[in-house]
């Protein structure tokens, strides 16, 4: 019966040894060819094609201010590069990049929609965010303009968008309204009147507003004024609100001063 035949060490270390380089050296060429392949001049990014919002910058002029930060191939460009050098052009607020196959670049923007000032030299787009633009180009003729400590553009919009159309029941559009560091709020009119909303939760303040836009019809018919004749108002009381109309100055409803 014979008997099995053991490989001695050395000559299996040599074979792994032989192995290992064969892998290593198959490697070596799966990565120069890869190199190769990706530095072909067919994979070499031959332009970028734009879409989407496209209303404050044109596509020649954001590919001629991205272009010059775009390195790479179709293969190494970073995305998320070209993504932030089309997100810093102002006006953009977000840009989807996307490879197209075999040398070209697809982005699609979203811009900002600008609904208030922020402030005298800065926007709040329709999700709350503050944002830089030249607001010369802003196309509304009229925006309200909101201002309140950093971080709280989007609540100040928040409670614009509830307050407005409360006040326009009265035909009082509102220009503009201030969340004071303190967090109190403040409106201003159309008309230049100056309404002092107090602080407190959104419920109670909007409760003041809806108080205060449900009566001030009656309260201005006693002195023979309609709501156009407010000159300023205050809500900061515990059972009603101070008026003061054009040539009138009066308390509703009993009003009970209570802290600022």
């Amino acid at each position: 019966m014979s008997q099995a035949v053991t490989t001695p060490m050395d000559v299996r270390l040599m074979n792994a040894t032989a192995a290992l380089l064969v892998l290593v050296f198959a490697g070596l060429c799966v990565v120069a060819a890869g190199r190769y392949v990706v530095g072909l001049p067919l994979f070499r990014l031959q332009g970028i094609s734009v879409e989407g919002d496209t209303n404050h910058n044109n596509a020649v002029t954001l590919r001629a201010n991205v272009a010059p930060r775009v390195q790479g191939t179709f293969f190494t460009v970073n995305l998320q590069r070209v993504r932030e050098a089309f997100e810093a052009v102002p006006w953009v607020r977000q840009a989807v990049v996307r490879r197209e196959f075999p040398n070209r670049l697809r982005v699609e923007l979203q811009e900002h929609q600008a609904v208030a000032y922020w402030g005298e030299q800065q926007l709040v787009n329709s999700h709350g965010e503050v944002f830089d633009a030249n607001v010369d180009e802003v196309e509304q003729d009229k925006l309200p303009s909101l201002s309140g400590p950093d971080g709280q553009s989007a609540l100040v919009l928040d409670m614009y968008r509830q307050i407005a159309p409360e006040m326009q029941r009265l035909d009082l559009p509102v220009a503009g309204l201030e969340l004071t560091g303190r967090g109190s709020w403040r409106v201003q009119l159309e008309s230049n009147a100056v309404v002092e909303l107090g602080r407190g939760t959104q419920q109670e303040v909007m409760e003041r507003v809806q108080r205060f836009t449900h009566t001030l019809t009656q309260v201005t018919a006693r002195y023979g004024r309609t709501p156009q004749a407010l000159e300023s108002a205050d809500l900061r009381h515990e059972n009603g609100y101070a008026v003061k109309l054009q040539g009138v100055t009066t308390l509703a409803a009993d009003a009970t001063p209570r802290k600022k």
